[in-house]
C-alpha cells in the first residue's frame, strides 16, 4: 500500500515563502504524475499545480510565477515551492499522485492528509 504524507506547512507573513513536501512511502511503485490541491472551509478543493513523472509542470493562473512544483522520482518526493505568499493562499494543501504499484499490479490515485498553510501578518 502506498501512503502520501505532506509536510512544510505553517504560518508565514504576506510576501514570505514556504516549501511543501510530499513523501510517498510503500513498496515497489512509480509515479505517473502528481499534483497539489488546496481547500478552504466552504469551498471546493482547487487544483494548484500538476506535474508529470518527467517533471513537466502546469499551474493555476492564480499561482503562476509564484509557485514551483517539482518531483524527484528516485526519492519518491513531490515539492511545492511557494513564494510571494498572499493571505488568499491560506488553505489546507493536499498532495495527490497517480501511482502504479508493482506489488499489486494496479494503478490509482492516492491522497495525503493535507498540511495547513496560513498567510497572515
Amino acid at each position: 500500500q502506498v501512503q502520501l504524507v505532506e509536510s512544510g506547512g505553517g504560518l508565514v507573513q504576506p510576501g514570505g515563502s514556504l516549501t511543501l513536501s510530499c513523501a510517498a512511502s510503500g513498496s515497489s511503485f512509480t509515479f505517473y504524475s502528481a499534483a497539489w490541491y488546496r481547500q478552504t472551509p466552504g469551498k471546493q478543493r482547487e487544483l494548484v499545480a500538476s506535474i508529470s513523472g518527467a517533471g513537466h509542470a502546469n499551474y493555476a493562473d492564480f499561482v503562476k510565477g509564484r509557485f514551483t512544483c517539482s518531483i524527484d522520482i528516485s526519492k519518491k518526493m513531490v515539492y511545492l515551492q511557494m513564494n510571494s505568499l498572499e493571505p488568499d493562499d491560506t488553505a489546507v494543501y493536499y498532495c495527490t499522485a497517480d501511482i502504479y504499484s508493482f506489488s499489486s499490479a494496479s494503478r490509482r490515485d492516492y491522497w495525503g492528509q493535507g498540511t495547513q498553510v496560513t498567510v497572515s501578518s
